[in-house]
């Protein structure tokens, strides 16, 4: 009786533990990369602007002009590349959907070969697919992920996955020009708070990653910091060439 107890015990913690987060949602990959792009490319986009000796106004005009034209051409692009695959992963679907309407038995007979080819008897493998086949839409959801690779119930939304792209880029974007909306006359407190946002940003990225906080928040830190530092030197040419 122990033993039973023991392995129900250990059967709750199993399935308490053994979760796992949302990985085709659509929406972490857009945010992630809306929120970097807008903090790197929004500061380079100022830091080169400034390096040309222009006024505190047109630093702010830059960034601010940065921070909509970025994260609307984001948002844009993300809701086009997503609608995209969707429809592409939809129309295969309609192409599996009509094979196991047309070729009943010839599906079945290959979803049995499949688990066969996984180490499952023959006789088994058969009787598996048979029973699995005789609803059309779990069907179509089986050959989907094995053939496929895809949920056919999971596929990420564009507009979720536009509105997370816009979201995150404004916000990393605004972080550069903060600082001067609330009064700053130097570029360095905008520097400042840009490169702590992108270290902040890979720390957090790494909490549904396997890579340390500090690992991501430098790696993502050295290169904000770099894209800025050499439009920063390419500004300050030009500005010299131009004068």
């Amino acid at each position: 009786m122990s033993i039973i107890e023991t392995d129900a015990v250990l059967h709750e913690a199993h399935r308490d533990n053994h979760t796992h987060r949302d990985v085709n949602g659509g929406w972490l990959r857009p945010a992630v990369f809306g929120a970097m792009d807008g903090l790197v490319s929004n500061l380079a986009l100022m830091t080169g602007v400034a390096g040309g000796a222009v006024s505190q106004q047109t630093i702010v005009i830059t960034g601010l002009a940065g921070l909509a034209a970025g994260a609307f051409s984001m948002a844009a692009g993300e809701y086009t590349s997503v609608a995209s695959q969707r429809e592409l992963v939809e129309a295969e679907l309609d192409v599996e959907r009509r094979e196991l309407r047309k070729h009943p038995k010839d599906e079945m007979r290959e979803l049995a070969a499949l688990y066969e080819s996984r180490g499952v008897e023959p006789a088994l493998a058969g009787e598996v697919a048979r029973q699995l086949s005789r609803d059309p839409e779990q069907a179509l959801e089986i050959h989907a992920r094995e053939e496929l690779g895809i949920d056919p119930g999971d596929l990420p939304s564009p507009l979720v996955a536009a509105l997370s792209s816009f979201g995150a880029f404004a916000l990393g974007a605004l972080l550069p020009v903060l600082p001067y909306l609330l009064g700053a006359t130097a570029l360095w407190p905008a520097v400042l708070l840009a490169l702590a946002g992108l270290f902040g940003c890979g720390a957090v990225v790494a909490r549904v990653t396997a890579r340390t906080w500090w690992y991501s928040g430098l790696r993502q830190l050295l290169l904000g910091g770099s894209a800025a530092a050499i439009t920063y030197g390419l500004g300050t040419l030009f500005g010299v060439a131009v004068g």
